[in-house]
């Protein structure tokens, strides 16, 4: 049986959809209990049982003999949230005690690190151990998530095989749940659907031109495919990070959205908000020559191309993966 952490989630939902076509149904989806029976992200979707999340680590401990994998995906993800108890309690105590049952019982695991963990990319974007404890993550979330790849490194007891991916900016199907926290491309969608127009962030470094500021999108459905790979082939345990290894701009995804619904380019600048701007990250870029090197050969789905079917067959229909 696999185990699928945060199942009824924007990314767990769609990885518990790829299990399936892969032929795996024998799956536990664990989630907070309420998510897992109203989330319209895993109508059509295949599995042996559910759990709630707060049921799912007493279990574990007793039946650990029934899993055969985890993959932990299940996070509090607000970068909003500053209650550091909250990322205490669900982002790294929670995932302590995933690790320690995988690691006694010889279990397999994959878990979502983030991209947040690099800041403001003061040290660059390479998923080297030797920089983990130098990072300097820009809010608790982050912190959460580097606090634990710091713990999770140095455990003499160790699951016989685990890595961390640093996802980078995901987007794609099954996130119409996140409202505030979905990708860019999701609200770009509401907002030119609405409108017909679509407000950016202005720049205001000066080496970046309003809409020129640059990140990483990944589509999900690469996202997800990296993570069974790595399931099914098992590489060097560690961190890696998992972004598409090339940085796009905000004009350029969103240029892309107006050409998938057909409308003409409108878009505007708005000043960025007075507090976040000394938080706000102009590039961020995975270094993917860990994973590459690793001997993960798959292309990832440009920025055109997975725009172009987000919105033709999801956003435009309010259809599911």
């Amino acid at each position: 049986m696999i185990v699928v952490t945060g199942a009824a989630g924007f990314i767990g939902s769609y990885l518990t959809a790829f299990l399936n076509q892969k032929g795996y149904t024998d799956l536990l989806l664990v989630d907070k209990g309420s998510y897992l029976k109203d989330s319209k992200n895993l109508e059509g979707k295949q599995w042996a049982d559910t759990m709630d999340r707060n049921d799912f680590i007493p279990w574990f401990k007793q039946h650990a003999d029934q899993i055969d994998f985890v993959f932990h995906i299940g996070a509090r993800t607000d970068t909003t949230e500053f209650d550091e108890k909250i990322f205490q309690k669900l982002n790294i105590d929670y995932s302590k005690e995933i690790w320690k049952v995988c690691s006694k019982s010889n279990i397999g695991l994959v878990y979502a690190s983030s991209a947040a963990t690099y800041g403001l990319g003061e040290l660059g974007y390479k998923d080297d151990h030797e920089i983990i404890e130098d990072l300097a993550p820009l809010n608790p979330y982050g912190r959460s998530k580097n606090d634990f790849d710091i713990w999770a490194l140095k455990q003499p007891s160790q699951p016989p095989f685990w890595c961390g991916l640093k996802f980078f900016n995901v987007y794609g199907p099954n996130e119409y749940h996140k409202g505030r926290m979905a990708s860019v491309i999701w609200h770009a969608y509401q907002q030119i659907a609405s409108s017909g127009k679509m407000k950016l962030f202005k720049s205001h470094n000066p080496n970046y031109k309003d809409g020129e500021q640059q990140r990483d999108f990944i589509y999900v459905h690469d996202l997800v495919k990296v993570c069974f790979w790595m399931m099914e082939n098992r590489p060097e345990n560690g961190l890696y990070n998992l972004g598409s290894g090339k940085a796009r701009t905000f004009r350029d995804l969103v240029e892309s959205t107006f050409k998938a619904m057909d409308k003409a380019v409108d878009i505007s600048f708005i000043p960025t908000p007075e507090d976040i701007r000394d938080k706000y990250q102009y590039f961020t870029e995975a270094d993917m020559s860990k994973l590459i090197a690793a001997g993960y050969d798959k292309p990832f789905t440009s920025l055109e191309e997975g725009v172009e079917d987000y919105v033709k067959h999801y956003l435009s229909s309010h259809s599911y993966y």
